[in-house]
């Protein structure tokens, strides 16, 4: 596990043509992205030939078989413009994509990674439901075996990303109610024209415009047993979890980008705007909320880097992921509203990029398992294990 497909000298070289990318092709074009909510397909063409839809799909399927720790280096990248651009091969990467490379069959693998990874095929993570949010074991989407051993899958979900230009939807459902054996909950592949499936109209959100999100409905959808993942029914548990985890680790990364964006923006306007003649960065209190942005956005790197370490190893794959998606999203959010107070009523004014990124990050806190799911992982995963190593 210690070892990566993609040497120290390679990945420098993809890391400096993402940052030259998302600096010099992507920022200047945030605001009509914002205005069209959308991602101009110039962009995303561009994105694709950098091979951005597969980076974290092993090379064998035509990815760039990048590790966490070289995956959370690029995203902090990524991070530093509108999210939108991550948001388009987020989930070919992320919780979708490594749901296959985990626990797909051989067959499903050689059927749609290559095709993922190249960006011909989105794939969308369809979890989240009206009533199973960052929980999943109170999902309701039911999946029935027929006669002929086919599976007919009926649910409903809620704000699954990319949605609307989905080709795969990487599909959650109850097969058996939890038991001794497991959660009961298995994953299926349903391609998004299998008759049946619904996409609804796309969400009018808060912020993040051009990362479209929507409700899909699943009614009698019929799927032959080859789609369901791993050819088990109790792998979608654990693929869940699993996949949601390491997700957790590229989520803080992400915020991590955004925040020292929003620090250079305040930076930047510091060392410019005048208030009776006086550049704002001389006033103590405004060089003091620099520190604390700073400060936050140093431990945020240093965490990130770390845990994604201990992932790669397979020291911590729990814990960690949980405490810096939790340390780097709350982070993000108060770096964010700072730059807003120190760029002052212009920071509230729209196409300022604080006051995007202020709405963008807001989100970081509530996708792949809200704060509040982190605290329960972090402190009920401590206590468990003492009680453990006590009854020994």
């Amino acid at each position: 596990m210690g070892t990566t497909d993609v040497s120290d000298d390679d990945f420098r070289e993809i890391l400096t043509q993402t940052r030259h990318f998302v600096r010099t092709a992507v920022v200047p074009r945030e605001q009509e992205i914002l205005a069209d909510d959308r991602v101009p397909d110039d962009l995303r063409d561009q994105a694709k030939k950098m091979g951005l839809f597969g980076y974290a799909i092993p090379q064998e399927w035509g990815g760039l078989g990048l590790d966490l720790a070289q995956d959370v280096e690029l995203a902090m990248e990524l991070g530093y413009t509108s999210l939108a651009l991550r948001s388009m091969f987020g989930t070919n990467n992320g919780i979708a994509g490594q749901v296959l490379v985990g626990y797909g069959t051989d067959e499903q693998k050689a059927t749609w990674l290559e095709r993922i990874a190249s960006g011909d095929v989105v794939a969308s993570f369809a979890l989240t439901e009206p009533g199973a949010g960052s929980n999943p074991s109170g999902l309701r989407t039911k999946a029935v075996r027929d006669a002929a051993g086919n599976w007919i899958i009926n649910g409903q979900k809620r704000f699954i990303t990319n949605a609307p230009t989905a080709d795969l939807f990487v599909t959650f459902a109850r097969s058996r109610p939890a038991d001794d054996e497991g959660a009961g909950i298995a994953v299926f592949l349903v391609p998004a024209d299998t008759p049946g499936v619904e996409v609804g109209a796309k969400d009018k959100k808060m912020g993040q415009e051009g990362a479209w999100t929507a409700d899909v409905s699943f009614t009698d959808v019929t799927v032959p047993d080859g789609a369901l993942v791993g050819g088990n029914e109790d792998i979608g548990y654990r693929a869940a979890m699993t996949s949601l985890a390491r997700g957790r680790v590229h989520i803080a990364a992400l915020a991590v980008g955004t925040a020292q964006r929003a620090l250079d923006e305040s930076v930047d306007y510091a060392a410019t705007a005048t208030q009776g003649g006086t550049p704002i960065g001389d006033f103590q209190l405004v060089q003091a909320m620099i520190a604390d942005q700073q400060t936050g956005v140093l431990a945020g790197r240093a965490l990130v880097r770390e845990t994604a370490q201990q992932w790669v190893t397979g020291q911590d794959r729990r814990i960690a992921p949980s405490a810096a998606k939790l340390f780097c999203t709350e982070m993000a959010g108060r770096v964010a509203d700072l730059a807003v107070q120190i760029h002052g009523g212009s920071g509230y004014m729209r196409e300022v990029p604080v006051e995007r990124i202020y709405r963008d990050v807001r989100l970081l806190r509530l996708y792949e398992g809200t704060s509040e799911i982190q605290r329960l992982i972090i402190g009920g995963g401590l206590v468990r294990s003492a009680k453990k190593a006590a009854n020994r």
